[in-house]
């Protein structure tokens, strides 16, 4: 087994219930959020174990860090004799762990490997905020792109969804022109592996 083997199935998206959200910016007014999505340390060892059982090992040096400052960690991830390196930082408050640290070091030397790096493409999203709850009124909805294949909807109707947002005229900005590629990227990439309906077909003529 080699890295180049087994890259895709390590980089391939987590199902929607093993992606969480947290919020990166809150408004002035307590009242509306800018969310990120994550996926936890656990999720992270859990991919490795399942694409290359017993051949991956992960290393990490702890800095506790000074008065007032975040401990930090610095990991080496192997994974089928490749070796990656990043810094890890635990959160303020009570989140501020060496624990926090050496996980948040073992998800972005994971990152290298291509597993959860498509998290770091999904839009910018602001959704409305509870305060008393500390949490979104409404979590934000991954795309289609960042599903796995199987909670995906139909490859036709998710190709016919993109045409037809694209009948509104194209965004003048990179970013999102980026985003609508990569829509449309994914959605052509499903109906090549499911088939294509011909209306679908029909619809790809036009």
């Amino acid at each position: 087994m080699t890295y180049a083997q087994v890259k895709d199935r390590l980089a391939a998206p987590f199902p929607a219930a093993r992606v969480a959200w947290k919020p990166q910016m809150v408004s002035r007014d307590r009242s509306s959020a800018l969310m990120v999505a994550f996926v936890d340390a656990r999720t992270v060892m859990e991919r490795l174990d399942d694409v290359c059982p017993g051949e991956w090992n992960f290393d990490v040096k702890l800095f506790p860090g000074q008065p007032g400052q975040p401990p930090t960690a610095r990991g080496r991830l192997t994974v089928l004799g490749l070796t990656r390196s990043d810094v890890g930082e635990a959160g303020e408050g009570e989140a501020g762990t060496l624990k926090a640290a050496a996980s948040d070091a073992l998800k972005r030397c994971a990152v290298h490997f291509g597993v959860g790096r498509y998290l770091y493409d999904l839009p910018r999203t602001w959704v409305a905020w509870d305060e008393g709850r500390r949490a979104p009124l409404d979590p934000p909805r991954l795309p289609e792109w960042a599903l796995p294949e199987e909670e995906r909807t139909s490859g036709a109707a998710h190709v016919l969804g993109a045409l037809d947002a694209l009948r509104t005229g194209l965004p003048q900005d990179v970013g999102q022109l980026r985003e609508v590629y990569r829509h449309l990227r994914a959605a052509l990439d499903t109906v090549e592996r499911a088939g294509t309906a011909p209306e679908a077909a029909a619809s790809l003529r036009l």
